[in-house]
């Protein structure tokens, strides 16, 4: 909002990915109700979550952006994190010779396809607003002028800010769950560099089905990364026999934060049981390696993608008292710095052409 309200930028957005499926409906009916205006959508038609079918997919969006880019000409391209999508966004703009700003480069997720791609971007990228020290470490590392690299926090901490949570019986109406004694948040997407992420999911839903059916399950969507469609089939299945448990797509933000608001613990692999779960005071059971690297706040705990694994951690996090958890990713004024720094750039143009940094002396 920032950036839109500033009368500095002439803001464009471009939606793509899961926001043109049907699992998106309530993401672009909330940017529109945020007062943003959608300039542009870059259908990539994905088949399907097959390698191939995500691969088509980068291709798509490679096209569709340079297509975008050549029509509009922006003066620089500002990007979040690590999805493949966002991938292609940065090869066109490259390609294009616009200036990119890269938001959240230099974290880690060891486990998945997304760690290459958020590096790879980053040595794409222009300007970097990174979350925490670690990563501007990484970046500095990677070769990336110091003088570029911004430690703003996590944007995705300032919207809790802003936003007030729906009233509990008003949320989980809305959802059509009866709320329980116990209420979880989950969310679990493909591992990418897993052999075998169906039997991790496997793992995931006996560790459910034991906890038995006094504890609510929110479900929330998955990724369309490969072996999602996969994923997708088993939790609604799980679902559709668990009268404890409900799927909902896309939550939104005010949905979202009103589930963590209300929920007792947060389980799955998902960044968000790292980055935003820990402002809620909320504890995380985070499953497997797919955010292997990233920072922990104290209220995360890690486990072993297994059913008994998950279900010991399931029984620590009941337990634990996690209000005043500080999160390690930012104070939630991150848009502030963002736009302060983007503002300090002259002719963005000038970024084009980088030199590669050394760490340390050489001779």
């Amino acid at each position: 909002m920032l950036l839109r309200d500033d009368a500095a930028f002439r803001l464009s957005l471009v939606a793509t990915g899961q926001h043109l499926t049907w699992a998106g409906e309530n993401s672009l009916a909330e940017i529109a109700a945020d007062g943003f205006r959608i300039d542009a959508k870059i259908d990539l038609r994905q088949p399907d979550t097959t390698t191939v079918g995500v691969s088509q997919a980068l291709a798509g969006a490679v096209a569709g952006f340079a297509d975008f880019f050549d029509r509009r000409r922006p003066d620089m391209l500002l990007v979040l994190g690590d999805r493949f999508e966002i991938f292609g966004a940065v090869q066109a703009a490259m390609l294009a010779r616009i200036p990119v700003a890269h938001l959240c480069g230099g974290d880690l997720t060891e486990g998945a396809v997304d760690d290459a791609v958020r590096h790879a971007m980053t040595k794409m990228a222009h300007l970097h607003f990174v979350s925490n020290a670690d990563a501007a470490r990484r970046v500095r590392q990677m070769g990336e002028d110091p003088q570029y690299i911004y430690q703003v926090g996590s944007p995705g901490l300032d919207r809790i800010r802003t936003v007030t949570p729906m009233p509990r019986e008003a949320f989980f109406d809305s959802i059509d769950l009866k709320a329980r004694a116990k209420n979880a948040v989950v969310t679990f997407h493909p591992a990418t560099l897993s052999q075998d992420c169906g039997s991790e999911c496997g793992e995931l839903m006996a560790a459910l089905d034991a906890l038995g059916p006094q504890v609510g399950l929110i479900f929330t969507g998955v990724n369309q990364d490969i072996s999602a469609g996969l994923l997708q089939e088993m939790i609604e299945a799980f679902a559709v026999s668990h009268d404890n448990a409900v799927v909902v797509p896309t939550l939104g933000s005010r949905a979202y934060f009103s589930a963590l608001t209300y929920a007792d613990l947060v389980i799955g692999n998902s960044s968000s049981g790292l980055y935003e779960a820990p402002s809620f005071g909320v504890p995380t059971v985070n499953i497997g390696d797919r955010q292997k690297g990233r920072l922990r706040a104290a209220s995360v705990i890690d486990c072993a993608p297994d059913r008994a694994a998950i279900g010991a951690a399931i029984a620590l996090a009941l337990t634990r008292n996690c209000a005043g958890t500080r999160n390690p990713y930012g104070d939630g004024h991150a848009s502030e710095r963002i736009v302060s720094a983007l503002k300090s750039i002259g002719d963005p143009a000038t970024l084009l052409k980088k030199k590669f940094h050394l760490v340390g002396a050489m001779s």
